[in-house]
């Protein structure tokens, strides 16, 4: 008889920076049927501790305990971003097979563009689509299948179709409600609020004026080098996203 693998309630988004993963990640909070866990790795990384759930952890593979931890309680949603490597979760192929990892995905132009308006001293690897498909593609050869993919221009241009799609695509229900929200800052986002000051602006999805990030891009040889590295990981993304 063939095992059939562990499966947990565990949804996770992955991201690279400045790909709207924060503006999915208030849309799940407003379904309240997951218990959101916001940027639990990278903040290990970056701050050394995170919270999760109501454990504070302090590496990655406390991470991984705590999210197994809380997934026996009740289904939980993670989003989190590719400015950092996480080895212990592409060592980790038990966890890559039994949570439900999916993917959201941003012009890297626009991203860096954006990226770079809040941190000008950035690097190419923080940038994080190299990253972001190195997750991915553990994700494939662990689980032998194709991870979900989402492309955020259309979640800003087709929001009710593109959610409705993920949804059926990962088994949760299409709840129509969670669309908007009431703007402001999350408890949750205050770490790292200045990140998240155009998310906390919004009430749902949409397009909002912004710059040209194409031509920022273009303008900044450095900038350039770093879209022309990333280019290729984002098309390969890109090219599994769903079609809603």
């Amino acid at each position: 008889m063939k095992n059939t693998p562990e499966r947990i309630p565990v949804l996770a988004l992955w991201s690279a920076p400045r790909c709207r993963s924060t503006a999915f990640a208030r849309m799940m909070t407003e379904r309240n049927d997951h218990l959101v866990v916001h940027e639990p790795f990278s903040q290990v990384v970056d701050f050394g501790e995170a919270k999760v759930g109501d454990r504070v952890v302090h590496t990655e593979q406390d991470v991984l305990d705590a999210l197994r931890a809380l997934a026996a309680e009740r289904p939980v949603f993670f989003k989190d971003t590719m400015d950092f490597h996480y080895p212990a979760l592409l060592a980790d192929r038990a966890f890559l097979r039994a949570a439900t990892h999916t993917f959201i995905v941003r012009h890297p132009s626009e991203a860096i563009a954006s990226h770079f308006a809040l941190n000008p001293n950035l690097g190419r690897d923080e940038i994080g689509f190299a990253w972001l498909y190195e997750v991915f593609d553990a994700v494939r050869s662990a689980t032998g299948t194709t991870p979900i993919v989402i492309d955020s221009d259309d979640l800003l241009d087709r929001p009710e179709d593109t959610v409705r799609a993920y949804c059926a695509a990962v088994g949760i229900p299409f709840v129509p409600e969670a669309l908007s929200w009431q703007p402001g800052m999350r408890p949750e986002w205050q770490a790292t609020g200045r990140w998240h000051q155009s998310t906390s602006r919004t009430g749902g999805f949409g397009r909002r004026t912004a710059g040209d990030g194409a031509a920022v891009v273009d303008a900044n040889p450095v900038l350039r080098g770093y879209r022309d590295y990333h280019l290729p990981y984002y098309e390969r993304l890109r090219g599994a996203a769903l079609r809603p």
